[in-house]
């Protein structure tokens, strides 16, 4: 049942847009990124590798919810486009979910830039 609360089933509660700018590939998921709707997300982080855009950009700007299944996409796909030669490269995230990543530790292991500007300078 959705009832518009964080780990509700609705998988309309992310969205992901992918766009190409220079040689990155910049994917902006919306909404809220668990266990349920991280498919959403792996996939076109995966396809893109997959076509050859190993500089990935996560625009996180309108991320409002990332728990450890989320964490792990991000992960996956930074192993897959470090393998490629490329990186992931996380812009603009909202305190709640850079918390996450701060706990987690993660945010050693990827670059993280204030803003998709600043992420885009190559």
């Amino acid at each position: 049942m959705d009832r518009g609360m964080v780990g509700s089933t609705s998988r309309g509660r992310l969205r992901v847009e992918v766009r190409h700018q220079g040689a990155s590939a910049v994917v902006t998921p919306a909404g809220e990124l668990d266990h349920h709707t991280a498919e959403l997300l792996r996939e076109p982080l995966e396809q893109c590798v997959s076509d050859g855009r190993s500089r990935l950009v996560v625009d996180c700007s309108r991320l409002e919810f990332c728990d450890s299944t989320g964490l792990n996409v991000l992960l996956g796909a930074r192993l897959k486009a470090e393998a490629a030669g490329g990186g992931v490269h996380l812009a603009g995230m909202l305190p709640v979910v850079a918390r996450v990543f701060e706990i987690t530790g993660a945010e050693a292991v990827f670059t993280v830039h204030d803003t998709l500007d600043a992420a885009l300078v190559e």
